[in-house]
């Protein structure tokens, strides 16, 4: 009988662990099915999340494979709770979105909304949408902050440009005894574990509203007339690819994607959301879409205003030291091909000193009478022109004895043009040249520039950035 007992006990044993490992295998199966399109298990998927753990995916591996997976490009079901606007009448050209919780010092959220529509004209806030997410699953803080945000923006919920919205604690995954990577403290892990689910189902909410989307955080200032930097900047890209645009250097500020993107991403933050810091993630996306290099913009739009952090109202100094409150005066740089006789530093080319992205044209040792040439495609009337060299850990590297001229009358075939007359507009003072109202002081059509050096010197020369602003198009 004592045996019978045994046994017994032994046979539910054996059940319980079959259920059991029955259960582990449908879990697993499920999770693997999120690599699945019509049959196809993507090959290495345990070295994905494996590889993603310790910050180093390889993008080029899943590049295909991402793109193609159809469980990426659909809506996550989600129930929104609307707690102060309506749904968006029409599409907008930009949507902001902002997820914010509650801080133990500080609130910048009110702070940061009035920044975006107070730097933005009448025509501007007619192209926005503003998505503010309360993400703090304290009621009593979500309904106070909705009662400041609805008497403080009143006119812009019924203009229909700002919504506030709020996602059940019901909707979130599992947020306790997470993965503790990077060794950081049980609480830290579940902070931006969360913050990676806030961001998902804000970018699902926010996936139709506009044509793009840019990331912000709660606590920042915005450059004036940012909208219309942006859209000079898009314009700028057209035809070329890309899925990240930043204009600010920090964390998840300033990040623009194309909205038809955003249901991959939020997919994406939800699939590795207990991996690593959304920042991080951001850059693994941008990689599995096969956009290998950074794309930044100079000056930022987008500043960091928060001195405490969300994240146990820890101090958080970090600033933009490229952020400009008046960068909308962007340049033009209209199109032209570069050129230089100088010997160059490795992949530091001519191209790199004239694109409004944050890289610079490096040479080595310049002597007399070497230059830096730009040809423009077309005639053109120039208002300013502002040339920087050095950078901030390179301060020597600086044009130390140089001009800049400019020239007319083109000769020669389309690879080697040159112009055959040069106007000299003035010199460099400590590596750097700026003059405004060139079209006063410039009687013909401009077909060329240059940098030129006037003495030999021992340094390398970094041009870091050239900007030339344009008048009206002349007469052909």
């Amino acid at each position: 009988r004592h045996n019978l007992k045994y046994f017994d006990k032994m046979r539910c044993l054996r059940k319980r662990s079959a259920v059991s490992f029955l259960g582990i295998l449908v879990v697993c199966l499920l999770f693997m099915n999120l690599y699945i399109e019509d049959g196809y298990v993507l090959e290495g998927d345990k070295e994905l999340i494996r590889e993603t753990a310790t910050h180093q995916l390889n993008p080029e591996r899943y590049v295909h494979s991402f793109k193609d997976l159809s469980n990426f490009s659909g809506s996550i079901n989600i129930s929104y709770r609307y707690l102060a606007g309506t749904p968006l009448p029409r599409k907008r050209y930009l949507t902001i979105g902002l997820s914010s919780v509650k801080r133990k010092k500080g609130n910048y959220l009110l702070e940061t909304i009035k920044s975006i529509f107070e730097q933005s004209s009448y025509e501007e806030l007619k192209e926005i949408a503003v998505v503010v997410q309360l993400a703090d699953f304290d009621s009593t803080w979500c309904e106070g902050m909705v009662q400041d945000i609805s008497q403080k923006f009143a006119h812009h919920i019924i203009a229909g440009r700002l919504i506030v919205i709020h996602v059940p604690e019901d909707y979130y995954p599992v947020l306790d005894g997470l993965k503790r990577n990077y060794n950081d403290p049980e609480d830290r892990v579940k902070f931006r574990s969360k913050q990676n689910v806030d961001y998902a189902f804000l970018l699902n909410f926010c996936a139709n509203l506009s044509d793009y989307y840019v990331m912000l955080e709660d606590d920042v200032r915005c450059s004036k007339n940012f909208l219309t930097a942006v859209k000079k900047v898009i314009t700028s890209r057209e035809g070329s690819y890309w899925v990240t645009l930043e204009f600010s250097k920090l964390g998840y500020i300033g990040k623009l994607y194309h909205s038809h993107d955003l249901p991959r991403l939020a997919h994406f933050l939800l699939m590795f959301y207990q991996e690593m810091p959304c920042d991080w993630l951001l850059i693994h996306f941008r990689g599995l879409l096969a956009q290998k290099e950074v794309i930044r913009f100079k000056p930022s739009l987008f500043q960091h205003m928060g001195y405490y952090s969300s994240y146990k109202g820890a101090e958080n100094k970090l600033k933009d030291d490229d952020f400009e409150e008046e960068s909308f005066d962007i340049p033009d740089n209209p199109p032209a091909n570069l050129h230089t006789n100088m010997n160059v530093f490795e992949n530091y080319e001519a191209s790199k000193a004239y694109s409004s992205i944050d890289e610079y044209f490096w040479g080595k040792a310049p002597s007399t009478g070497d230059f830096y040439g730009i040809v423009f495609e077309k005639p053109i009337k120039i208002s300013k022109i502002k040339v920087v060299t050095g950078t901030e850990d390179r301060q020597n590297d600086i044009l130390h004895h140089g001009a800049l001229e400019v020239g007319e009358k083109i000769v020669g075939s389309k690879k080697g043009r040159q112009c055959t007359t040069y106007l000299r507009l003035g010199e460099f003072k400590n590596g750097n040249f700026e003059i405004t109202d060139v079209e006063h002081k410039v009687l013909f059509d401009i077909n060329c520039m240059r940098i030129l050096v006037t003495k030999s010197q021992k340094e390398w020369l970094i041009i870091r950035s050239i900007s030339v602003w344009t008048s009206q198009t002349p007469n052909q």
